[in-house]
């Protein structure tokens, strides 16, 4: 998510920014900016779209100086707009900052400021914190920075130049990753290591409220109080290619290791530890609004459909408002029942997926009002809701779709339960507990994921499989679709998924002798139904993989194979048992030789019909 670099030494730092953003190229970004001083001023070049589009501003007016800040940015706050990009800059111009990650308290410090006078350009949550440092600045950048820390809430990597100070590039982090490059004569500040590595392969790898003060000899790492702090250089010994995926060796396999950050991220400001209200400013639902909504439907395709078949056990259960899941292209062909008193929640990883977008005009048509649910800034789903949900995944590289699924997952429980508090339809002390079960799943992905060598050898296992069924009750089958989807989309396996009552209504009839079955069996109040399945399937000569709760152990008499998650509420498991599967089907792909980020025939985005 976004991509920082700088450099302060004696070269024309402007290629050097611009080789730099472009090996962050793969983060996904909107809009792109560098800030270098000339000699005399901080001259900023910034715009929506490619970098090629910089480059080629640059080309027309080029910018000399040797000490500069860069960044791509995939817009969280403001749609991407050549305003709303990096670097933003103080009022008068002197300093100017380029961010990583979200300041939520934003609009609180933005009230603050114009207050004192200042002015605001921007829709970000960056700019605040040029005016802030601003504020503060009375001779020392390093001071104003720790007054302006003193006030932010949030996460933030900062690079930071000023005019006053020209041979100082500051840095500073907190819950959001920086590094410090150390070269000849000259050092760097980067988002992720590629960026630089052309440069050096000396990093300092800065841990939370560590700030860098570099110059052209020398770089200082300091305390909130400025005491001086030795760290041990880190030294690079991976190329690019792979620096790229942080050591992975797809992409896929990097971003569901990458979900307890997204699932962070995501509940961050919405979910606070010291009070009981869930924060959806974006979505403006009141009691009354709620009174007049007689029906939801949840509309996506693919994974964010299935994301959306939880959505509507969670809904229903927890708000007690009837709930259909319509997969996006069958939605507005069927002549759906809508009108004013209809809510209508579209669910799209990139905003732009042309059956979802459609399926939302359809519904704005007829009256009804439309939530939106995406991962990306400023997208057309976005633009065209009347309420938004931003899942912040980060860029999703891989076709096949992982953080943005569970992401997808955090907004229904959230929905879910405003809804549900809204209309009063639930207790107190079960609202309390839900909370805290959501507010846990980040940790608990962790230790699914700590056990990731127990799912790789049981899929190496099965590589060979010509069909692999899967089974579940409730919100299990929900899940079992979904991976289903992932196994078959990028290893080729014929593979299916089926609600397990249905079993004895013709499906059983699949198995046979060795036939790979996946059985989920998570759900306490159906677990002994779902033993009884898996006995049914065993007796044909199925060969079952089970995933349970710890704890229940009687599963282990049936089923050939356990996969444990973590105990919890019975209605947040799927963000669980979905991390199991999607590695399952990663393992096997990559066994049997296929490319696991570009599987034949998908593509990331699909925007048409």
């Amino acid at each position: 998510m976004c991509g920082i670099v700088g450099y302060i030494g004696n070269q024309d730092v402007t290629p050097i920014l611009i080789d730099g953003l472009k090996r962050l190229e793969y983060r996904g970004y909107d809009s792109s900016g560098i800030a270098v001083y000339d000699g005399t001023d901080i001259e900023v070049e910034k715009y929506k779209g490619r970098l090629s589009v910089l480059e080629d501003r640059i080309k027309e007016r080029p910018i000399k100086g040797s000490i500069g800040i860069g960044h791509t940015r995939w817009a969280t706050h403001g749609e991407p707009s050549d305003i709303n990009s990096h670097p933003h800059s103080s009022q008068n111009g002197d300093i100017a900052v380029v961010h990583n990650g979200i300041i939520e308290n934003f609009q609180l410090l933005k009230e603050w400021l114009m207050e004192q006078g200042y002015h605001f350009r921007s829709d970000t949550d960056t700019e605040v914190v040029a005016h802030l440092i601003d504020h503060f600045y009375q001779g020392d950048l390093v001071d104003a920075l720790i007054k302006a820390m003193e006030k932010m809430e949030g996460s933030f990597a900062l690079g930071i130049i000023s005019s006053k100070e020209p041979d100082k590039l500051v840095a500073v982090r907190k819950d959001s990753p920086l590094i410090v490059g150390v070269g000849n004569g000259e050092n760097f500040i980067a988002s992720d290591i590629p960026a630089i590595l052309n440069h050096t392969r000396a990093i300092y790898l800065l841990d939370d409220m560590e700030i860098a003060v570099l110059d052209r000899k020398e770089v200082k790492i300091l305390d909130h109080n400025k005491n001086r702090i030795h760290k041990e250089i880190f030294r690079v010994d991976w190329d690019v290619a792979s620096a790229e995926k942080g050591g992975y060796p797809h992409f896929m396999l990097k971003e569901i290791f990458e979900q307890p950050a997204a699932i962070r991220q995501t509940l961050k400001s919405r979910l606070m530890e010291k009070s009981e209200e869930i924060i959806l400013d974006q979505i403006r639902i009141t009691p009354e609004d709620l009174k007049n909504i007689n029906k939801i439907n949840i509309v996506a395709c693919g994974t964010a459909y299935h994301a959306g078949v939880v959505g509507k056990y969670i809904i229903e259960e927890l708000a007690r408002i009837p709930v259909e899941a319509d997969i996006a292209s069958e939605f507005r062909y069927r002549d759906p029942i809508l009108d004013q008193n209809s809510l209508v929640i579209v669910i799209s990883q990139s905003g732009e997926t042309a059956d979802t977008l459609a399926a939302l005009r359809e519904a704005k048509k007829r009256g009804a009002r439309v939530v939106a649910i995406t991962n990306v800034v400023g997208s057309t789903v976005s633009r065209e809701a009347d309420d938004l949900f931003y899942t912040w995944a980060g860029p999703e590289i891989a076709v096949a779709s992982t953080k943005a699924y569970t992401t997808q997952l955090i907004a229904m429980y959230l929905i879910g339960l405003k809804l549900a508090r809204i209309k009063g339809e639930i207790s107190g002390e079960r609202y309390r507990q839900m909370k805290e079960a959501v507010g846990r799943l980040s940790d608990q992905v962790q230790q699914v994921l700590n056990n990731a060598d127990v799912i790789e050898e049981l899929a190496l296992d099965n590589k060979n499989a010509e069909d692999v069924f899967f089974i579940g009750r409730s919100l299990d089958y929900a899940v079992a679709m979904e991976g289903s989807l992932k196994l078959k989309e990028i290893s080729y396996i014929h593979s299916e998924a089926y609600a397990a009552g249905e079993l004895k209504h013709g499906t059983i009839a699949l198995i046979e002798e060795g036939t790979p079955v996946i059985a989920l069996a998570t759900q306490n109040r159906l677990y002994d139904k779902l033993l009884s399945n898996i006995k049914e399937v065993k007796a044909r000569g199925a060969y079952v993989i089970a995933l349970a709760k710890e704890g229940n152990r009687e599963v282990e008499k049936t089923a050939d194979r356990v996969i444990y998650i973590p105990d919890t509420m019975d209605e947040v498991t799927p963000v669980l048992s979905v991390i199991p599967l999607q590695l399952f089907a990663y393992h096997i792909a990559v066994a049997r030789g296929c490319d696991v980020d570009k599987p034949r025939n998908l593509a990331k985005s699909v925007t048409v019909e």
